[in-house]
């Protein structure tokens, strides 16, 4: 049974959250605050968080930054919950690490589908091919391990889950929106620039091995093996 960290100081907003997840039969967890949210964070482990960006004490924004430097921590998804105007800020979080990002005032129908789409993608997709690969780059499927001349590299699921994929169909170009549909399981395509972002931070984790992402002007993204 999956457990979730709702981290918002709003407690109808709470209410709602806990109410949905405790329903579809997760374990809830709740902070009122970003420092309770990194203490709870860190004693739990949750499978996922969702994180409201506007709390007091640590704002959202840097609870994600030091959620993804903390190697314990590092791995789990982050759900943001952003005010619509706040474009700025959406795009600092998945510059920082967020996997996803739903808009206030949100469904809960569309959260929730958010939330079971991010724990799916803890779990390996298309996992035929069980290791690749590629040079210096390792993927190891089964494992959710990625090495770089032999040295780990800390990747969130939604990262894993685009490097997979795009290795499993490399030479292969991948639209935005095919990529979209693909990892973040949208039905439709909302901001193509949310996979930009984390191509970028992917290819900043990968280093040298960032060379076997190409990006194909106008299109998308290419794998290549050579």
């Amino acid at each position: 049974m999956a457990k979730i960290l709702v981290v918002d100081d709003e407690p109808d907003a709470v209410e709602l959250v806990e109410f949905n997840l405790k329903s579809a039969g997760f374990v809830v967890v709740t902070a009122a605050d970003g420092a309770q949210a990194l203490k709870k964070a860190r004693a739990s482990l949750p499978d996922l968080i969702v994180l409201d960006l506007m709390i007091p004490e640590v704002d959202g924004l840097e609870v994600c930054k030091l959620l993804r430097r903390d190697p314990n921590t590092a791995g789990i998804p982050i759900l943001m919950l952003t005010a619509k105007a706040a474009e700025i800020d959406r795009v600092l979080g998945l510059e920082l690490g967020a996997d996803d990002y739903v808009t206030k005032p949100f469904s809960p129908r569309e959260l929730m589908l958010r939330i079971k789409g991010l724990l799916r993608r803890r779990e390996t997709t298309e996992a035929k091919v069980e290791k690749m690969q590629f040079g210096e780059l390792v993927v190891d499927v089964p494992a959710h391990n990625v090495t770089v001349t032999g040295k780990r590299v800390e990747l969130t699921a939604t990262e894993f889950k685009l490097l997979t994929i795009l290795a499993q169909r490399r030479g292969r170009v991948q639209s935005r929106d095919q990529l979209l549909k693909d990892v973040w399981e949208y039905d439709n395509v909302i901001d193509t620039r949310t996979v930009d972002t984390h191509m970028r931070r992917l290819r900043e984790k990968l280093g040298k091995a960032a060379r076997h992402l190409d990006t194909v002007r106008g299109v998308g993204y290419r794998f290549v093996a050579s």
